[in-house]
């Protein structure tokens, strides 16, 4: 295991380098010109060139990216162009609400896709099988900004039920925080959901395929033990892949979520930095998410040998 753990992490490496260049590449590709944003476009040419001297962007892109670099590698992430407040500092305020937010998303996936996949599975070919994967379709194909905004509708505006935007912090509150968070949550969750129960109901009816389960039949098992005790078990491997893998969607995925329930997460302060061509936050976020998908990684491939014993990595 501690060879596996080294040789992971020294993989990383690569990627995450790899990461910081494509960041810094589409950076640099995109159109506007942060002095013009803060001074605006009708600002004498002198002063742009002095305050894009004074932030560096006066300098050749490689000897750019090479600084914004060597900090990184120190912990920092830079400065806001537009209220000098360090881009960490920013980030950490911000990344609590979009944690939540994932965590909620991926609850309430993980409520509705496993039993719906493995319901399908147990009864493939019924109508309850096509109703479940009509409901998956549905899901995965509904735009979540959309969906929200029907949720808004329904819940806050007709029935009052929920808050239709904003966010309240635990210490503030803890019904009043999750109340918060079931809209924006179920907005993002439902197409996690949709992707989910696929991948168990393919896994569960592969795993009812396999020998042991037919020998668990023969020797008089009930169709429920077969089912949720030998199969599900087996079929919990892949499932753990698209749970990991959806984590990593979720964090960079609610983007527009949080703008459109006014959540202070990463994805609306990415937003508003891009539209006021605040680039070291919009590098910081998009590095912070790319380092959360490799970790994340890793972490699921852990969690297959709690899962099943059978597994061991070597060293």
């Amino acid at each position: 295991m501690t060879r596996f753990l080294v040789g992971r992490l020294l993989a990383m490496i690569p990627v995450l380098l790899g990461v910081t260049l494509a960041v810094f590449g589409l950076i640099q590709l995109t159109p506007g010109d942060p002095a013009a944003a803060i001074l605006g476009t009708q600002a004498n040419p002198a002063a742009l060139a002095a305050l894009r001297h004074a932030m560096g962007l006066d300098l050749p892109a490689p000897i750019q990216y090479l600084n914004w670099l060597g900090n990184v590698l120190h912990g920092n992430l830079g400065e806001s162009y537009r209220n000098h407040i360090a881009v960490a500092q920013l980030l950490a305020d911000a990344l609590p609400v979009t944690l939540e937010l994932t965590i909620v998303s991926l609850i309430i996936a993980a409520i509705i896709g496993i039993p719906a996949g493995v319901i399908a599975a147990a009864r493939r070919y019924t109508n309850t099988d096509y109703a479940m994967s009509a409901a998956a379709l549905f899901g995965i194909s509904i735009p979540g900004f959309w969906l929200g905004l029907l949720l808004i509708l329904l819940f806050s505006l007709v029935l009052g039920w929920l808050p239709a935007s904003g966010f309240t912090p635990m210490h503030d509150g803890l019904w009043a925080n999750l109340k918060g968070m079931i809209l924006p949550g179920f907005s993002v969750g439902i197409f996690s959901a949709g992707v989910l129960s696929r991948f168990v109901r393919a896994a569960m009816m592969e795993a009812l395929e396999e020998d042991y389960v037919r020998t668990a039949r023969a020797k008089g098992l009930g169709e429920r033990v077969v089912t949720y005790r030998h199969a599900m078990k087996n079929a919990m491997i892949p499932t753990v892949t698209v749970l990991g893998l959806q984590v990593a969607f979720l964090l960079g995925g609610v983007v527009i979520i949080e703008q459109v329930f006014a959540l202070p997460g990463i994805g609306q302060l990415s937003l508003q930095a891009i539209e006021a061509r605040d680039y070291p936050i919009v590098q910081g976020a998009t590095l912070l998410i790319g380092v959360a998908f490799v970790v994340v990684n890793l972490v699921v491939d852990l969690a297959y040998t709690a899962i099943d014993p059978r597994i061991r990595y070597g060293g």
